[in-house]
């Protein structure tokens, strides 16, 4: 299987708990090599337009402004199946429901507050890459 790149936030009740370490650690654990990375101050612009999907949905108010409550951590992972690697490193969405060893089980506060977010394919994955990262802050 080809090398593929998913992109990662750490999120705001992770950075607030000075955790970006503790995940970064699971992450690479895992076999998932950090190839960008950089902390920064979500506007709410950005979030909006990152969670748009969901703009419809009762939630979306709600987590565009405990996106840009405290800082972010956004990532480029890389490895073989990645998308699918960091999906299952970071656990169910619902941590009393995620597998033990977990990013969301070992760090997520609640559902809303759960510690990571990850692509969940190749196209949201480029897509959301290209909404933080320029290609030049990608060094594989």
């Amino acid at each position: 299987m080809a090398i593929q790149r998913t992109f990662s936030i750490i999120k705001p009740d992770a950075t607030e708990r000075n955790l970006t370490g503790a995940v970064n650690a699971v992450i690479e654990k895992a076999g998932l090599r950090i190839v960008a990375q950089k902390r920064i101050l979500m506007t709410r612009a950005q979030a909006e337009t990152f969670y748009a999907v969901h703009k419809e949905r009762p939630f979306f108010g709600e987590l565009v402004d405990f996106m840009i409550s405290a800082p972010v951590v956004v990532q480029v992972l890389e490895a073989e199946n990645a998308i699918q690697l960091y999906r299952d490193t970071m656990g169910a969405t619902n941590p009393a429901n995620a597998a033990d060893g977990t990013i969301r089980k070992l760090f997520a506060k609640s559902v809303g507050e759960n510690s990571a977010h990850g692509s969940d394919s190749v196209e949201n994955a480029a897509i959301e890459i290209a909404q933080f990262f320029s290609g030049n802050e990608i060094v594989g």
